[in-house]
Order: structure tokens, then C-alpha cells, then sequence
């Protein structure tokens, strides 16, 4: 991972989603391919509300979309799925654990994709494990 002298940019948080992304595991990989990864700095004032979080700093990630487990077949998908990663509260937790950022920014993408899934909190370490 490169050394920042300045805060890592939206780009360079995609970058490291996208390196995360090539890291997991092909039987779980093959199924997000159409799920986009957007980097934005902060969750919005409406998506804070609806999830009833009061300081932004403390929501790294969100998915969008319909869980699989919850999808019928017969669904229409109405907006394209969507992973949020938010690069301020990313780095605001980075600073604060001193957490590898790599590492950091993907297992903010694996639990997002895991909200794709439907996936429990032991199936979400065994992913991350197999990663590392």
C-alpha cells in the first residue's frame, strides 16, 4: 500500500474496493458483478436518517439494494445495487485503530457484501479470514 502524505482521495479508496474486490473468494465474487462501488466522502443527511445514525463519522458503508436472500426471481430490480463506501468515516476509523487502510477498506466492502447476502457475523470472519 503506498504511504500518504495527504489524506488517500475518492479515487484512492476505490482503488483499494477494487483490490479488496479481486480478494474474495470467486464463489461469492461471481455474484456481485453487477453491484457498483461508489466512494463518496460522507452519508447524506436522508440516508443518516433513515438509518437512524446521528454523526456521519460512524457509518463506513451501506449497501443499497435488495438482499438476495430477500429477492424473488420475479422481482423487476428498480435502481441498480449499490455499494457506498464513505471515505471521511473510513478515515477517520483508520486514524483512530491505525488499522492497515487495505485492509480496512475491505472489510468495509465484505460486510457490504454481505448485506448483498444476507450473510450472519461468522460467515462474514470466515470470508475475511480466507482473504487474508
Amino acid at each position: 500500500m503506498p504511504a500518504y502524505t495527504t489524506p488517500p482521495s475518492e479515487e484512492d479508496i476505490h482503488a483499494l474496493a477494487e483490490a479488496a474486490l479481486a480478494a474474495v473468494p470467486e464463489r461469492l465474487s461471481q455474484h456481485v458483478k453487477g453491484v457498483a462501488i461508489l466512494v463518496e466522502n460522507l452519508a447524506d443527511e436522508a440516508t443518516l436518517e433513515e438509518m437512524g445514525i446521528a454523526n456521519a463519522w460512524e457509518l463506513t458503508g451501506l449497501y443499497s439494494g435488495i438482499p438476495l436472500t430477500q429477492r424473488s426471481v420475479s422481482d423487476p430490480v428498480a435502481f441498480p445495487e449499490t455499494i457506498f463506501l464513505y471515505r471521511e468515516a473510513i478515515l477517520v476509523e483508520w486514524i483512530e485503530t491505525g488499522e492497515d487502510l487495505g485492509r480496512l477498506v475491505a472489510s468495509v466492502l465484505v460486510h457490504e457484501i454481505a448485506h448483498h447476502f444476507g450473510f450472519s457475523d461468522a460467515e462474514i470472519e470466515r470470508i475475511e479470514a480466507e482473504m487474508s
